[in-house]
């Protein structure tokens, strides 16, 4: 058993924390503040440190890295009810081992414990695989603002801290409108090199030859209309970031071309002979099913896993329906200073439609439908008639399983059949389950056995 320190100021926090960690076999000692710890840990020699994030005084940021300094071994779990990513990049860049939101989730809690002690296990087969409450936008003053609520966003900001350390190439995976771009422009604000330029590319959005002078350049009289040199991006960002978004698109000869860059960090633009060098830093974006189109022969396996150094997936929106609400106030700043407009909010009718229908367009599609209702909207509030008619009338099988309004059942029984229900529309894929259901592996599995669930 280990000995581990709990720093902060909350006293309920604490004390719970302590019970539950003796009740387990530690031997657990506390402190209300960061002055408090250190003498703890001087005088105590823990294994393992709890800390909240915000205290009176000395925060647990400053607490971190007085401990990198007395201590670098002893590893550190940050838990803030303050779900933002620059404290989750502070945090993880800072040395902690682990960045664990409060509410706190005490299956999430002993996983991260666990892998701070050393078990690979991490105390439980997809602790940390759970529900989202995420809202992801940028601005208007051009920066990136990645908002998330929940355990399973802040596994994406853990990610996105830990890589942007950094020079790793980066594939991010997701449906489009889940935020790909955004994620990758957070990469790069959050590295030592956030000062040199941050450039994208679509692969699908010119052809072949239009796409290999976008991203290499060309000389002059390298093609009809080629009147001069053009720089390409990849020399334009220098040891900045190159963004290359939908790179399933690419076609094989300039998959070829992308792999020289990757491999041997070289490229020769359109109508050279030069042979140029490149150091920057490589992020990709696919809606795609890349290993698929790898397994089919139309993308290079070399390619794809040159690209999937470090692998970050954007979750759908209908998994984390629990987020619209949030998403909704977010978005209506936005839409109000872009239009004018001085939208308060969305009726209780119009929040029951846009919970139940499924976004195949996920955020991108929501902010499209709440600026068109705004457009419309007479009134202070968004009302359901301003919604197109496939959202307010939406009755599809995303739609959780409403019982007979003449039934009644109690808290326990429509906990099971929900539970049921999701597992049966995931076909039992315990880890979509779960971010639909907004928890953890242990605890689904927990749920499955107490109300005796088994597949048909």
């Amino acid at each position: 058993m280990a000995r581990i320190l709990i720093t902060d100021d909350d006293s309920a926090i604490r004390r719970s924390l302590e019970l539950h960690y003796r009740e387990l076999g530690h031997d657990v000692v506390t402190a209300a503040n960061a002055r408090d710890a250190m003498d703890h840990i001087e005088a105590a020699l823990p294994d393992a440190v709890i800390s909240d994030i915000r205290m009176p005084g000395e925060d647990g940021i400053h607490l971190l890295g007085r401990i990198r300094q007395s201590r670098p071994d002893l590893p550190v779990i940050i838990m803030t009810a303050y779900h933002d990513l620059d404290s989750t990049i502070s945090a993880m860049q800072g040395g902690a081992v682990d960045y664990v939101p409060k509410p706190i989730d005490i299956d999430e809690m002993n996983a991260a414990l666990a892998r701070a002690l050393g078990d690979a296990d991490g105390g439980g087969e997809g602790a940390g695989e759970e529900g989202d409450n995420t809202l992801i936008l940028e601005p208007g003053d051009g920066s990136t603002v990645i908002i998330g609520l929940s355990p399973a966003m802040q596994n994406v900001f853990k990610q996105i801290a830990l890589v942007s350390q950094s020079r790793a190439t980066v594939l991010i995976e997701g449906e489009s409108g889940t935020g790909k771009e955004l994620v990758a422009r957070a990469i790069h604000q959050a590295s030592a090199n956030s000062t040199a330029p941050f450039m994208a590319v679509n692969c699908a959005a010119l052809v072949e030859d239009l796409l290999e002078s976008e991203m290499f350049g060309h000389v002059r009289g390298a093609f009809t209309g080629a009147v001069s040199a053009h720089k390409g991006k990849l020399e334009m960002v220098g040891d900045g970031t190159l963004f290359l978004d939908e790179i399933a698109e690419l076609s094989p000869a300039m998959q070829g071309k992308l792999l020289r860059a990757l491999e041997a960090r070289e490229y020769t633009p359109v109508g050279s002979t030069e042979v140029k060098t490149s150091e920057a830093r490589f992020i990709a974006a696919t809606n795609a099913d890349l290993a698929g189109r790898v397994a089919d022969g139309l993308f290079r396996e070399d390619l794809y896993y040159r690209l999937k150094v470090m692998l970050i997936e954007t979750p759908p929106l209908r998994a984390r329906r629990i987020c619209i609400p949030a998403l909704c106030n977010h978005l209506l700043l936005r839409i109000n200073r872009d239009l004018q407009r001085r939208i308060k909010g969305v009726t209780g009718e119009t929040m029951d439609c846009l919970m139940a229908y499924p976004w195949p367009g996920n955020v991108r599609e929501l902010e499209n439908v709440l600026m068109k209702a705004a457009v419309v909207e007479r009134g202070p509030m968004i009302n359901a008639l301003s919604l197109p008619d496939e959202i307010r009338e939406f009755s599809g099988p995303d739609v959780a399983h409403q019982a007979d309004e003449t039934e009644i059942f109690s808290l326990k029984e429509m906990e099971r059949r929900h539970i049921l229900h999701v597992l049966e529309h995931t076909n039992w894929h315990k880890g979509k389950a779960c971010e639909i259901l907004g928890i953890s592996r242990p605890k689904l599995q927990r749920h499955i056995e107490e109300f005796g669930l088994a597949p048909n």
